[in-house]
């Protein structure tokens, strides 16, 4: 399972006849199924790290590996079973709005792991499915609300189902509902086995998250905190005063379509069963 390194990483913009650096000498290491929030304030070098990793940017100086390969190498074409292990939502919506949903997916379902098993279309309605949309495929990114667009661009990241999941301010300008519902949703990734890297402004969800958390000032790593490691007192323990969308589960099965079989990482509500015990089966 894939490690990303980043060695001495730096990365330089050019303004006015002048370097001006984004990042500068990052060192960093995300092993396997971690999840990671990178924090700090608007013009840290949040977007420029994310999109480092992705792959989306070159850097200037030092190196970024996916399994001990450059991350550039991956996303040639010699590197077929590499090309779709990221998946990545930029900060700035990325949607054709003249295209339909389905359309948006099916380009998406293209990139890379060679011939697949499943169907186009049916991996395009389990990805839906998964982000808690249905009966959209036919519809375009200007007839959904911002939240639903959201999980579209969510949805196309995780269509080939990719090892690691980069998020770029996902939950920007969302109302707390909202968020709520994406943090569950890709918290239930990352405990099923995928890598999650998220940049973010919500320091109340990332502080509720518990998760390891990288800041950024001026381009540097600037402190870092590591996952907060439950006990099994913690997770049986139920918190009467949280304000997490629970109380949109309560009453409701874990067999009832859409309500996952976990431990909620917001919260200890009764109606969260805690992983350690029972094997998730994951969204239906």
């Amino acid at each position: 399972m894939p490690q990303i390194r980043l060695e001495q990483v730096s990365k330089y913009y050019q303004q006015e006849k002048k370097a001006v650096p984004a990042v500068r000498e990052i060192d960093l290491t995300i092993e396997q199924q971690e999840f990671v929030f990178v924090t700090g304030s608007s013009g840290a070098g949040k977007s420029t790290l994310l999109n480092l990793i992705a792959g989306e940017i070159t850097p200037t100086a030092g190196a970024v590996y996916l399994d001990n390969v450059p991350i550039g190498q991956q996303r040639r074409f010699g590197h077929p079973r590499k090309a779709g292990c990221i998946g990545y939502v930029p900060q700035i919506s990325q949607l054709m709005r003249k295209r339909t949903i389905e359309e948006n997916l099916a380009m998406a379902s293209m990139i890379g792991r060679g011939r697949r098993k499943v169907p186009m279309e049916e991996r395009i309605r389990k990805a839906l499915c998964m982000v808690g949309l249905k009966d959209v495929e036919k519809r375009y990114p200007v007839e959904l609300s911002l939240g639903e667009c959201r999980r579209v661009e969510l949805a196309r990241a995780i269509i080939n189902s990719p090892s690691v999941l980069v998020l770029d301010e996902l939950t920007a300008s969302l109302d707390e509902d909202t968020i709520w519902d994406l943090f569950h949703l890709i918290g239930e990734l990352n405990r099923l086995g995928t890598t999650v890297i998220m940049a973010t402004h919500a320091k109340n969800f990332v502080n509720l998250m518990r998760k390891r958390v990288i800041t950024l000032v001026d381009g540097r790593i600037f402190g870092e905190r590591a996952e907060y490691r439950r006990t099994d007192r913690d997770k049986y323990k139920i918190d009467k005063g949280s304000s997490c969308h629970a109380e949109k589960y309560e009453g409701q099965k874990k067999s009832d379509p859409g309500i996952w079989d976990h431990y909620c990482d917001f919260c200890s509500a009764h109606y969260c069963l805690p992983h350690d015990d029972e094997q998730s089966k994951g969204p239906v």
